[in-house]
C-alpha cells in the first residue's frame, strides 16, 4: 500500500482553504484526518486523492514544502466591518479562473473575425459625475425606464438588462454554482460578482445565489467597473458605503443612478405613502431591490440616517428570509445560457463547428459532457440549423 508523504501543515492548510476550520467535520469521511494532521499517521495515495477531490485542491498543492500562496488575479475590493478579506475561497477562485479561460479565448475569436473593440470599457475615470456615466451607460445600453417597468416580473427585467449588455458587447456570465457542480454552491456573502475588463473581450460575472434583484444591482456595479476600465471582485450592495475603496464607492453610486436615475425618483415620490408601501411601490416600478430603493431615498432627502439605518436593518433582514425560501431551478438550457453568456456559447458553437475549436476544450469551457447537449445548445443561440 504506498503511503503519501505529505506536510501535516499542508493538510490542515486544504482543510482551512476550504472554510472547514474543524477537522471533526470531515473525519465521516477521512477516519484518520486528525492522524494526518498531527503527523501521527500518512494517508494513501487513494486517500490523498479523495481528500484533494472532497476540498477542491489540486492534489500537487499537498506535495510542496509549504502552503501556496493564492492571492486573487484580480484586484480584491471585498471588505467585512472596513477590513479587506484575505482569503478566497476555492470556489470564488475556481470560478475566476474559468471566466478567464473563457474571456481569453473569446477574445482570441474577436481578433480572428474581425471584431471592433468596445469603446465604453477605460471611457471613464473616478473624477467623472456617476450621473454623467449613468447617462452614457443608458445610452449604450438602451436602458429605458419605461421597458423596465412594463416587465412583469424582477427576473424578467433582469433578463431584458442582460440582454442589452450582451448586445453592447458584454459577456454577462451568471451562475450560483461553480461551473456546472450543483453540489458546490456560491456564497454570496463572500461575494456578489466580479469585473474582468478587457476592450474585446469585456466580461461581467454575477453571483446567481443572490436574489434576482440584488443581481441587478450587481450587474450595474460590476458594468461600472467596465466603464472605468478596472477588473475586480466586489461583494459591495445597494448602502453607502464606508471602509472601501474609493471606486467602489463610486461604482456604487453610478449603478444606483443607472437603475433609479434621481430625476426621474422625485416625481414618483408621493409623501403620503407610508414608507414600506412606498417601498413595494417604487421597487415594481424601477424593478429593484427594495434596498436599492431605501438607498436612494437617502440620497434624494426623504429619509434622514437614522430613519434609513433602522429601515436598512430591517428590510435585508426579511429579504434574507425570503431567499432562503426561494425554490430556484429552471430551464436546463437557459440556465446552462445564462452560466457562459449566449454571447459566449453562440461564438464558441461556431468556432467548433467550423474545426477552429477542438470539441473537447467547448464540453469544457460550456461545462456539459454530451455532443447532444452540445447540439441542442447550438439550435438554441442560432449557430446550428
Amino acid at each position: 500500500m504506498t503511503r503519501a508523504v505529505v506536510r501535516p501543515e499542508l493538510l490542515r492548510w486544504a482543510r482551512e482553504r476550504a472554510g472547514i476550520h474543524d477537522a471533526g467535520d470531515l473525519l465521516g469521511r477521512f477516519p484518520k484526518l486528525g492522524e494526518w494532521e498531527t503527523g501521527d499517521a500518512q494517508p494513501t495515495l487513494k486517500q490523498l486523492e479523495a481528500f484533494a477531490q472532497a476540498l477542491h485542491v489540486p492534489i500537487g498543492y499537498l506535495f510542496l514544502q509549504e502552503p501556496p500562496e493564492e492571492p486573487l488575479p484580480i484586484p480584491d475590493f471585498r471588505t467585512h466591518a472596513g477590513r479587506g478579506v484575505r482569503r478566497a475561497s476555492p470556489d470564488l477562485l475556481d470560478m475566476l479562473y474559468a471566466c478567464q479561460e473563457r474571456q481569453g479565448w473569446y477574445r482570441e475569436f474577436a481578433l480572428t473575425v474581425r471584431m471592433p473593440e468596445a469603446a465604453y470599457v477605460g471611457s471613464a475615470s473616478l473624477d467623472d459625475r456617476p450621473q454623467d456615466v449613468a447617462a452614457r451607460m443608458a445610452e449604450v445600453l438602451g436602458f429605458e425606464l419605461a421597458a423596465r417597468a412594463a416587465c412583469r416580473t424582477w427576473e424578467e427585467a433582469l433578463r431584458l438588462f442582460i440582454t442589452q449588455a450582451d448586445a453592447a458587447g458584454v459577456l454577462v456570465m451568471v451562475s450560483g454554482v461553480v461551473l456546472s457542480n450543483n453540489r458546490r454552491s456560491l456564497d454570496p456573502e463572500e461575494f456578489r460578482g466580479f469585473a474582468l475588463a478587457d476592450k474585446r473581450a469585456p466580461l461581467v460575472f454575477i453571483n446567481g445565489a443572490d436574489t434576482k434583484s440584488g443581481q441587478m444591482f450587481t450587474l450595474a456595479h460590476e458594468l461600472a467597473h467596465l466603464w472605468l476600465g478596472s477588473s475586480a471582485v466586489s461583494d459591495a450592495s445597494a448602502a453607502p458605503l464606508f471602509g472601501y475603496r474609493r471606486e467602489e464607492v463610486w461604482c456604487n453610486a453610478v449603478a444606483a443612478e443607472l437603475l433609479v436615475p434621481l430625476a426621474a425618483l422625485r416625481p414618483a415620490i408621493q409623501p403620503i405613502d407610508p414608507l414600506d408601501q412606498a417601498m413595494q411601490r417604487l421597487a415594481r416600478l424601477f424593478k429593484v431591490s427594495t434596498l436599492v430603493i431605501l438607498r436612494r431615498l437617502l440620497d434624494v432627502g426623504a429619509l434622514d440616517r437614522a430613519a434609513f439605518d433602522r429601515e436598512w436593518t430591517n428590510e435585508r433582514a426579511r429579504l434574507r428570509e425570503l431567499a432562503r425560501s426561494d425554490a430556484g431551478g429552471g430551464d436546463f438550457y437557459r440556465t446552462t445560457l445564462s452560466r457562459v453568456s449566449r454571447r459566449f456559447a453562440r461564438a464558441l458553437v461556431e468556432s467548433t463547428l467550423e474545426g477552429q475549436t477542438l470539441y473537447r476544450d467547448a464540453f469544457r469551457m460550456l461545462g456539459i459532457k454530451k455532443t447532444e447537449t452540445f447540439n441542442n445548445i447550438g439550435r438554441e443561440v442560432g449557430g446550428m440549423g
